[in-house]
């Protein structure tokens, strides 16, 4: 039986990635499409995925209490390392969602699932799919400014075409659970 990376990626090889010419949401042009949400959307995908987000997290010398990133990208994610963390005994990990605009309404807030950070605290942010990291850095600075310390982005998909150097010219680090490389090496 496959490990669980090895499983996340002949799942994504599967049901989330294309080869062919595509318009990718950044407007860049690319030969190469990741729809991760059709693997994040599947029962196996999602609990491998969710323990992998988990495990990195536990692997992080300072705690993180929490999870989350723009919506809709990362609301599968969040979840499923919410509901994973709370199966292998350590300290529950809380998701959180960041509204792509503020609500209009209530309390106008672009975070969602604060009340279970009274304290803050350390989080990650999440992303199904990383390009230009501008998304992820639009949630690391939401998150920010809503309280927390970010310390790096996980995403599921690095595509490496710049958005780790992006987000390190902003102070971020982002760590990838499968990069373009290995979804190729897999397909030859």
């Amino acid at each position: 039986m496959p490990d669980d990376k090895t499983r996340l990626i002949e799942l994504l090889g599967v049901l989330s990635v294309r080869f062919g010419h595509f318009v990718l949401s950044s407007g860049r042009e690319s030969d190469f499409y990741v729809d991760g949400k059709q693997t994040l959307l599947n029962a196996e995908g999602a609990a491998i995925v969710g323990r992998l987000v988990v495990k990195m997290l536990r692997d992080s010398p300072d705690p993180i209490v929490g999870v989350g990133g723009l919506t809709m990208g990362a609301d599968p994610i969040a979840t499923a390392a919410a509901v994973a963390s709370t199966l292998d005994g350590g300290p529950h990990i809380d998701s959180f969602y960041v509204r792509k605009e503020a609500k209009g309404h209530g309390t106008e807030a672009y975070l969602e699932g604060l009340n279970n950070f009274p304290n803050r605290g350390r989080v990650v942010v999440l992303e199904d799919t990383s390009t230009t990291g501008a998304s992820a850095y639009k949630a690391v600075e939401r998150t920010r400014a809503a309280g927390f310390e970010v310390p790096w982005v996980l995403t599921v998909v690095d595509r490496q075409e710049g958005a780790a150097e992006f987000l390190a010219e902003r102070g971020v680090e982002m760590r990838s659970l499968v990069t373009r490389a290995e979804l190729e090496a897999a397909r030859a």
